[in-house]
């Protein structure tokens, strides 16, 4: 059962307490740390190469108004932990138009179901002053020169906004005792996932950043809380995001060199689509790459866990579809297409690893 806290101080008592439970049942039973994890279950690989003997505690940060790709965040956080965290936070750092965060919406008693379902432990459901209790905080965490292009540009202070909630929930939900830390996000946010990364790096914080696959409709849509909001008309103009990365993939995969200039064409001609950018990047930094074939650019490394956001698509439980990763695994991206588009008044992101 997934028990709902609202304070970092019941989050941190309730997380203490299971990852003791894994502790006392690995010892008993004789078994390694993350097999089955505090409910039961399958037993799941381990999450990492080191620790051994030590729990796993996993955190899976949202916003609510989860959906399918979220359900996959929190499959992949139950295989791989002990103890599975899930945030649901909408932040108001992160917004810069107060409309916007007025309009987000929350599905709190559906999104419980749905990590019942899928057998998280905690659900950290916050209010704004237990995030933020001086208010809005005089020291933020600032996402440097990559996070001012892009959709930086677009969003002002929007990644500044979500690496200062994501490092404060890094810090609630950090173990404190013998266990090591997992945290799981979406690679369909791209660049937020770089941030994440690199903050990490930056500043010691002891956790190991996952990214997921991108989840997609049937129809190739990338799975988003924002889609609810889409007329039947504007999901059927905003399929041509999903069908100009598909066939960058296709010249990516013969060889040839990428057609960025006509798929940029192709988007401003859409009708209902207002394209803010397309453009080919670098995976840990967001520089441009200039080219556009895997034979003309270096290839730089990643931290990835090998997972593709090329995606081939199969039926999913909880009625999306669920990821399957084109890129052999282990692999390491060379660059990224990013895009993003406003239909009507839903902005769209969306992205393919290459």
């Amino acid at each position: 059962m997934t028990r709902v806290v609202t304070t970092v101080e019941a989050l941190r008592a309730e997380e203490a307490r299971l990852v003791r439970l894994a502790q006392d049942a690995s010892a008993s039973a004789g078994s390694q740390p993350g097999e089955g994890g505090a409910q039961a279950g399958p037993a799941p690989a381990r999450a990492r190469s080191g620790g051994a003997g030590r729990p796993v505690v996993a955190l899976v940060p949202t916003m609510g108004a989860l959906h399918a790709g979220h359900a996959e965040l929190v499959r992949r956080a139950r295989a791989a932990a002990d103890v599975v965290v899930v945030s649901i936070f909408v932040n108001p750092l992160q917004f810069g138009d107060p409309a916007d965060l007025a309009r987000y919406p929350s599905t709190l008693e559906a999104d419980l179901r749905i990590l019942e379902a899928e057998g998280a432990d905690l659900a950290f459901a916050p209010s704004a002053a237990e995030m933020y209790p001086s208010g809005e905080p005089m020291v933020r965490v600032s996402a440097g020169r990559m996070g001012t292009v892009l959709e930086g540009a677009s969003r002002p202070g929007h990644f500044d906004g979500m690496l200062t909630v994501v490092a404060k929930l890094f810090n609630a939900a950090a173990p404190r005792g013998e266990a090591d830390f997992l945290a799981f996000f979406g690679e369909k946010d791209a660049q937020q996932l770089a941030l994440i990364r690199r903050m990490a790096a930056d500043l010691t914080i002891d956790v190991e950043v996952r990214g997921v696959p991108i989840v997609r409709d049937a129809d190739g849509l990338a799975l988003s809380s924002r889609n609810r909001f889409l007329s039947a008309e504007e999901r059927e103009q905003a399929l041509v995001l999903s069908r100009v990365l598909a066939g960058l993939r296709r010249d990516a995969e013969a060889g040839r060199p990428l057609g960025l200039e006509a798929a940029r064409a192709e988007l401003e001609a859409a009708p209902g689509v207002e394209l803010d950018y397309l453009e080919l990047v670098d995976p840990q930094t967001f520089e441009p790459l200039a080219g556009g074939s895997a034979g003309g650019i270096t290839r730089t490394a990643d931290t990835d866990d090998g997972s593709a956001c090329g995606t081939r698509r199969t039926a999913d439980a909880a009625g999306g579809m669920a990821p399957t990763g084109s890129r052999a695994e282990g692999a390491a991206p060379w660059g990224v297409v990013v895009v993003a588009a406003r239909v009507g008044a839903v902005r769209l992101l969306d992205n393919l690893h290459l």
